[in-house]
Parts: structure tokens; C-alpha cells; sequence
């Protein structure tokens, strides 16, 4: 799925790029925004089955991540391109993939970044390891895709 990112002029660096912890900040939003139910007036995928707030019961967390760095990214007033999917479902955790492209009506596009991350549920209250639902798995299967390839393994 394609998710647009809007770039601020404060994540770019004294380089005049986007730095690689801003990188991990806008896989973040992409991920938030796929994952979050929508609050009120909000639009969100029919990905988006997960409760946020205060009294929410489960929580996201990232037990892992890796990012490859293809290209700098330059500021531009189009949003990034981030094209996500879901890979191996566990019993509590997911397998998230990125690629993070220049905005979409660049022909050709460039992949500035692959990332990947595991994301694991847990129990807000006890922070043990809470089960995908149902409807977890129901909502990301139509998007499950082969794992993203990193160049240096």
C-alpha cells in the first residue's frame, strides 16, 4: 500500500537531507497510519484495526528494525512515497516492510530507502506478548508480500 509522507523542513540535517534518525521517525508515521485506528473525522485503510489511546488494550512495540539507505533524501513539498506490506505473521508479532520512494508523480521514481521491522503486541497493562486477533490477520492478508531485500547481508 502506498502511504504519503509529508517531509518538514526541521528533518532535514546540516548535509540538507533527511538524517537517518528522521528516517526511523518517518517509517514510524507510515506505520502509525496503517496500523491506528482513526480518531474521529479521521480517513485510515481498512488496515487500520488497531486501538490507540489511554485506554487501549494492546500496545505496538518495535522489537526490531533495519534500514538500508539507497539515496539521500532531499526536501520536497510532495510527499515521500512510502510503500508498505506485511510479511510473516507470528503469534504476536509482524513482519513490516518499507520502501520509500520519491513522491508519486516522479517518473522515474527514486528509492531513496528498504526497511523492515518486527512489531511486536503487547498487553498495555502487563507488557507481556498479547496475540494477533482475527481481525488483524484479516485486515493485513491482502497485503502480505515477500520480504524486502538488503544488499549487504
Amino acid at each position: 500500500m502506498h502511504v504519503p509522507i509529508h517531509l518538514r523542513w526541521g528533518d532535514l540535517d546540516a548535509f540538507n537531507h533527511v538524517n537517518n534518525a528522521t528516517m526511523l521517525k518517518l517509517l514510524e508515521e507510515a506505520r502509525v497510519r496503517v496500523f491506528w485506528t482513526p480518531v474521529v473525522g479521521d480517513e485510515a485503510p481498512e488496515t487500520a484495526v488497531i486501538d490507540v489511546g489511554t485506554d487501549a488494550a494492546v500496545l505496538t512495540l518495535i522489537a526490531h528494525q533495519e534500514i538500508e539507505y539507497l539515496a539521500p533524501v532531499p526536501y520536497r513539498r510532495e510527499p515521500l512515497d512510502v510503500q508498505l506490506w506485511f510479511g510473516r505473521f507470528g503469534g504476536s508479532s509482524v513482519e513490516v516492510y518499507y520502501e520509500v520512494y520519491s513522491p508519486a508523480g516522479d517518473d522515474p521514481q527514486t528509492l531513496y530507502a528498504k526497511a523492515s521491522s518486527t512489531v511486536v503486541l503487547v498487553d498495555a497493562q502487563t507488557f507481556r506478548p498479547s496475540r494477533l486477533s482475527d481481525a488483524m490477520r484479516e485486515a493485513w492478508a491482502p497485503y502480505v508480500g515477500e520480504p524486502v531485500t538488503f544488499r549487504r547481508r
